[in-house]
């Protein structure tokens, strides 16, 4: 096989599995576009549209380091394959049910299966590319990823207008499970796969749980992914439907502004990171956020240029996680750099479970479910990420000066 059709091949065995990751977003941010008729559905108030919110990041993040070891295991074919049926079975659930036990259910499903999305993509990439790709390529799969995520806005927002809730939710139950269908017959295993990658090792993972260093890294990672998780996963565009009265595919649009701006915000992050040291630009980027979203909820601006621009603005801020897995994987020996990577994305998912189940539960103490909340129980709900952003800008100040001392006394973290 030469060269030209070798590098073919690789792109079409990446393509399938990063179609399935990006279409994975539009079925994380759905239940946002739709929370008064979910509510309506399922008889429940905002605390328990929160728990539902909520369950998609219980599995999620409960299946990042089972999914890395199943993949090693049985390879991507078969994973994503079982996976992504196992989210169609899970939307469809979501879209039929009016019992709220089962919701919770289905959007545990829906998580659990989604979790295949970015780990699949990582597998296959090592799998077909030289390791000199790999960060290039997965730089690559998370931008084009995202744009599922912008998807997920006022495309499928102007989708539900058009069609209903139902009807969209069965497509999304139908397309999700097609995309596993074509990932099972069309991924192969590369000839002469050396298998050059380290496999993860449930006793690194044991020993990872250890290191209070790791963890203090990890409460930070969660504390500061509010924006992104708690507000523009579900609560955004309510609030900006409530507060600035928006129409809800204008508020989605604005709203999926913060994903456009992580897709520019990954190289842009690496950069700084090389320029003003990792922890540094972390903490500037906690203190940003907190900044913005004091604008948002205060109502400071009200233009549509102007909430663009802070909304694009705090996706490029959120990009933080580039560099909070950067250092993550700094502070530990080459053995433990997958496991570190995989501990840090299940606890930043268990970020939004925490956002969301508070957000719900203040936001029921306000309003009339029926009619919709008033601007002040969102302003209160959601004055939580300000607070949790800078707490885990405390938090990363303080691992750097820990990390600052350790690498004086010349110890290493982890090591083999």
């Amino acid at each position: 096989m030469t060269n030209q059709n070798k590098n073919s091949q690789a792109l079409l065995m990446w393509s399938f599995p990063l179609l399935f990751f990006a279409f994975q977003f539009i079925l994380r941010l759905w239940p946002g576009l739709m929370m008064q008729e979910f509510m309506q559905q399922y008889a429940i108030d905002a605390a328990g549209f929160g728990l539902i919110a909520a369950f998609y990041y219980y599995g999620y993040a409960g299946m990042q380091v089972p999914t890395a070891i199943l993949l090693d295991k049985f390879g991507a074919k078969k994973v994503i394959f079982v996976f992504a049926l196992f989210c169609g079975a899970g939307a469809y659930l979501f879209t039929i049910s009016s019992n709220f036990y089962i919701a919770l259910l289905s959007r545990f499903m829906i998580g659990a299966g989604s979790a295949v999305g970015i780990l699949g993509v990582s597998k296959v990439v090592s799998d077909w590319f030289d390791k000199g790709q790999y960060a290039k390529m997965i730089g690559f799969s998370f931008s084009l990823g995202l744009i599922g995520a912008v998807y997920g806005g006022k495309p499928l927002s102007k989708w539900l207008a058009v069609y209903g809730g139902y009807r969209v939710g069965i497509t999304l139950a139908i397309v999700i499970s097609v995309l596993g269908f074509l990932c099972f017959i069309t991924l192969r295993q590369p000839k002469n796969n050396n298998d050059s990658f380290e496999k993860l090792r449930f006793s690194n993972f044991i020993s990872l749980l250890s290191s209070p260093i790791i963890w203090a890294v990890a409460m930070a990672n969660l504390l500061m992914v509010g924006a992104l998780e708690g507000f523009a996963d579900v609560w955004g565009v309510p609030y900006l439907m409530t507060a600035y009265s928006f129409g809800k595919t204008d508020a989605a649009f604005l709203a999926s502004l913060i994903f456009v701006g992580m897709i520019a915000g990954g190289p842009l992050m690496a950069w700084f990171g090389k320029k003003f040291g990792n922890y540094l630009s972390i903490c500037l980027c906690g203190v940003g956020l907190a900044v913005i979203f004091l604008f948002l909820l205060a109502q400071t601006f009200s233009s549509s240029l102007a909430l663009s621009i802070l909304l694009f603005s705090v996706g490029v801020l959120c990009s933080y996680q580039v560099l909070i897995f950067a250092v993550g994987s700094s502070m530990v020996s080459s053995s433990y750099a997958g496991v570190t990577v995989a501990f840090l994305n299940c606890i930043n998912m268990l970020g939004g479970s925490l956002f969301h189940t508070v957000i719900g539960k203040i936001m029921s103490y306000y309003g009339n479910e029926a009619s919709g909340f008033s601007t002040t129980a969102f302003q209160h709900a959601l004055s939580i990420i300000p607070i949790c952003a800078l707490l885990g800008t405390g938090c990363i100040y303080i691992v750097k000066l820990r990390v600052t001392h350790t690498k004086k006394s010349s110890q290493f973290l982890l090591t083999q």
